[in-house]
């Protein structure tokens, strides 16, 4: 899961520490235009510039999409820079030419950003409306500050993130409640039917990867759902926060989704149960809508488990 542009508003000293992998790349290439972004599956956002005047029209805020940037091409496997000291004469270059004149970019170099996991973050680039040569020297020291700027990243990732299975934690759920109430939205609050018995037969090992067996799910079942979010509360309970729904029905076929996607396992006999809350005020404390989605988790683990159950009053 890349990075969501909003949880880098919650990183520590971010905004100095951005400033400061850019005075030092000037430093390096002080002819340069740099530019430190983020990406997502789709998109890329520019989050600092070392300048705001200039020829090329990049601003920091600026959402492009990946399809017209040249951060698209960049191998974030090897972690290999992407240069082009000359746009004009690199003819793969050819689709993007009328981008590119329009941006006045005429040379370019970008270097990926990744976390110790592997999952990219974003680039470090320069740019410049003039030809360029980059010499390997000033490349490897860029390298090695991005380097020290993705340690950075990764200590601040896992103040937010579950360390095992990568989803959000109980932290980060209470700071969205805290900095962004909602005036509606629906917690699901999910515990592993079984989850017991894989610990004590197949070992902690086996039940470390159902846990990152169904971190992955979760994501796939909530991937393109606007501001939706699963967190690991700890233990094999989890919960999903929903910050839009249409009507409770939508709830309920949520619900039997995520029944249908976490009982069916190759080698275990796991399922899930459900307690549900939805609210309408932007008042509800995350305590309260916790108690009571917990609730109704207890009545569908009453009831015979694999199911779900919602709160009423």
């Amino acid at each position: 899961m890349n990075i969501h542009f909003e949880e880098l508003k919650m990183y520590t000293k971010f905004d100095d520490l951005a400033d400061d992998l850019l005075d030092l790349a000037k430093e390096i290439l002080p002819e340069q235009l740099f530019y430190l972004s983020a990406i997502n599956e789709t998109e890329q956002l520019i989050i600092k510039l070392s300048e705001e005047q200039t020829r090329m029209p990049v601003t920091e805020g600026m959402v492009i999409d990946l399809n017209y940037s040249l951060c698209q091409r960049i191998d974030f496997q090897t972690k290999q820079p992407l240069i082009y000291e000359d746009v004009t004469k690199d003819r793969s270059l050819d689709g993007m030419r009328e981008v590119l004149e329009g941006a006045n970019v005429q040379s370019y170099l970008g270097i990926p950003i990744s976390l110790a996991n592997g999952e990219k973050f974003g680039t470090l680039c320069a740019i410049n409306d003039e030809v360029s040569l980059f010499e390997s020297k000033s490349i490897e020291l860029l390298q090695r500050i991005v380097r020290l700027f993705s340690y950075y990243l990764e200590l601040e990732r896992f103040a937010w993130r579950d360390m095992l299975t990568d989803l959000y934690n109980r932290r980060y759920l209470t700071h969205q409640f805290d900095q962004q109430p909602e005036t509606e939205g629906a917690l699901f609050f999910l515990d592993l039917d079984g989850f017991k018995n894989v610990n004590d037969v197949y070992g902690h090992d086996a039940g470390d990867a159902v846990l990152q067996e169904v971190a992955r799910r979760l994501k796939s079942l909530i991937a393109g759902q606007k501001e939706a979010y699963a967190v690991r509360l700890g233990g094999d309970e989890f919960v999903i926060r929903f910050t839009h729904f249409d009507s409770q029905q939508a709830l309920i076929d949520q619900a039997d989704e995520i029944l249908v996607r976490l009982s069916t396992w190759d080698t275990y006999e796991l399922s899930t149960s459900i307690g549900i809350v939805a609210y309408k005020d932007a008042d509800s404390s995350l305590k309260t809508l916790l108690r009571q989605a917990d609730i109704a988790l207890y009545e569908a683990k009453s009831s015979g488990k694999n199911r779900y159950k919602l709160f009423t009053e």
